[in-house]
């Protein structure tokens, strides 16, 4: 596998978990309980965070300029 295609599946894995884990917030208040609703959000919330910087990497992978290595 090349590093585009590695890039490419790497990020629609991303993407579907950002769908997953936005699709869990508006559950997450029919729990009725707050202690585990605000642990829930903010476990989303490092999820998000987490995936987002995978992406940023993937970014800066595309972005880097390989020629310098030669």
């Amino acid at each position: 596998m090349d590093r585009a295609t590695a890039i490419q599946g790497i990020r629609t894995a991303c993407t579907e978990i950002a769908a997953k884990v936005t699709g869990i917030h508006p559950l997450t208040p029919s729990l009725g309980d707050q202690a585990t609703q605000d642990e829930v959000f903010k476990a989303l919330y490092e999820l998000t965070k987490n995936v987002e910087a995978v992406k940023k990497l993937l970014l800066k992978l595309e972005r880097r300029d390989d020629s310098a290595v030669l």
